[in-house]
């Protein structure tokens, strides 16, 4: 699964678009009054302005080989999210590695290196090397029932996990990150996971698909190839 763009929303637009532009260096595609795209490689990252929002967690693939570059870029920029001391985090049963940090809005952002993925670089690391988004959190208290949502509109299906705490759905480019909201919150920080409202556009076996999650419930929406 591609994501081809991820809508979020944001009270606090300014200060977003100053920490992507700015303080990250991530490219701007258009900036309204009210919306911000940015340029995640394969991906577009869209942030609205909502009076009233709640955090996310997202995740962006980086090349397979750069998670400690990326470490000691970030740590220049941002504060490091730990578990325990550990800055950099181990996911060896998907052979990857992470590291998180926090955004303007207290969204839980994830720099991950799949070590699956043949795309390694020699190229000192920077923003340019935001390859794609690659997972969108979507907190639920019914995970078997956004599972089959999921699979009835796109067709995907499980990478990992099960539908009782942890589901992740898709593939190592683009995965849905479903967690039972009642009784699991978001690593590393254990932050209380909420089912904020977003937008997203993926592609799945060539098929372009359109999705909105709000209250809970995902709604399929007919676009254009």
């Amino acid at each position: 699964m591609q994501i081809k763009e991820l809508t979020i929303y944001s009270s606090n637009l300014d200060a977003q678009v100053n920490f992507y532009s700015n303080v990250l260096g991530v490219k701007i595609i258009t900036r309204t009054n009210n919306s911000v795209s940015l340029d995640f490689g394969n991906s577009i990252l869209t942030i609205e302005y909502k009076a009233v929002t709640t955090p996310y967690h997202f995740a962006i693939n980086i090349p397979a080989n750069k998670e400690v570059e990326a470490l000691n870029w970030l740590k220049t920029k941002v504060k490091i999210l730990k578990d325990g001391d550990n800055e950099i985090q181990d996911f060896d049963f998907w052979n990857a590695k992470a590291v998180y940090f926090y955004d303007k809005d207290h969204n839980i952002v994830e720099l991950i290196a799949r070590k699956n993925l043949d795309n390694s670089s020699d190229s000192a690391f920077g923003s340019e090397q935001f390859l794609e988004i690659s997972e969108i959190g979507m907190p639920t208290m019914d995970i078997e029932k956004e599972f089959n949502q999921l699979n009835k509109f796109t067709g995907i299906e499980i990478f990992d996990g099960g539908f009782e705490r942890f589901c992740a759905i898709g593939d190592e480019t683009g995965l849905f990150i479903c967690i039972n909201k009642e009784s699991k919150d978001w690593f590393p920080v254990d932050d209380k996971a909420f089912s904020s409202e977003f937008e997203i556009v993926l592609i799945e076996k060539e098929e372009k698909h359109k999705l909105v999650y709000k209250n809970e419930t995902l709604k399929h929406i007919a676009i254009n190839s």
